[in-house]
């Protein structure tokens, strides 16, 4: 210390801080934390620009979902590997007010590529005039009823499996339902989304 103070005088305060620069980037570089990525400076959140890769038991990067509904924040968020629904939800900023999680199976496990659409409260049931296509993710056995060619016992296999995937990633896994072959997967295309 008794020649660490003279040489400071002698040679200046630059060298101090330019080493003290140095240190700090050469931790900021090894940091092995992940930078944040997507809009909002949320860590994890997947853009465009950033794809993420498809999660898996090796404990790479986890699925990339999409959350919609009654959300505080809907968006595209890539969560961790063995995440359930509830975390996309948790990630989506929790439910709003008036949200419907009875009507999502909140323990199933995430894929990638999937959409949770958190409903709200009395959204698409029997008997209202819904505008748009009925969501695979979140209906019910009777909204399903509704649909060409959807009986009660077809509604509920549905159920059934949308339960045990956690959701539909796409439409085209109806037809893993046993009693929808392809010509009923084209008939509900318009009239479903995942």
């Amino acid at each position: 210390m008794d020649r660490l103070l003279p040489w400071l005088r002698s040679t200046g305060w630059v060298y101090a801080l330019l080493a003290i620069g140095l240190a700090a980037l050469a931790w900021r570089v090894g940091d092995p934390r992940p930078e944040p990525a997507g809009a909002g400076g949320e860590r994890g959140a997947a853009t465009p620009a950033a794809p993420a890769a498809e999660g898996g038991a090796g404990g790479g990067p986890g699925p990339v979902v999409h959350v919609a509904g009654a959300v505080a924040r809907p968006g595209v968020y890539e969560l961790s590997s063995g995440d359930r629904v509830r975390d996309a939800v948790r990630r989506a900023g929790g439910p709003r007010r008036g949200a419907d999680l009875g009507a999502l199976n909140l323990a199933a496990q995430l894929q990638d590529g999937q959409q949770v659409v958190v409903p709200a409260r009395g959204a698409g049931r029997a008997g209202e005039d819904t505008a748009g296509p009925v969501s695979l993710s979140s209906a019910s056995a009777e909204d399903l009823e509704e649909l060409d060619g959807i009986g009660p016992a077809l509604a509920e296999r549905i159920v059934e499996h949308r339960d045990a995937l956690g959701g539909f990633a796409s439409i085209e896994q109806l037809d893993e339902v046993p009693g929808i072959g392809p010509a009923r997967l084209e008939a509900l295309r318009d009239e479903v989304v995942p």
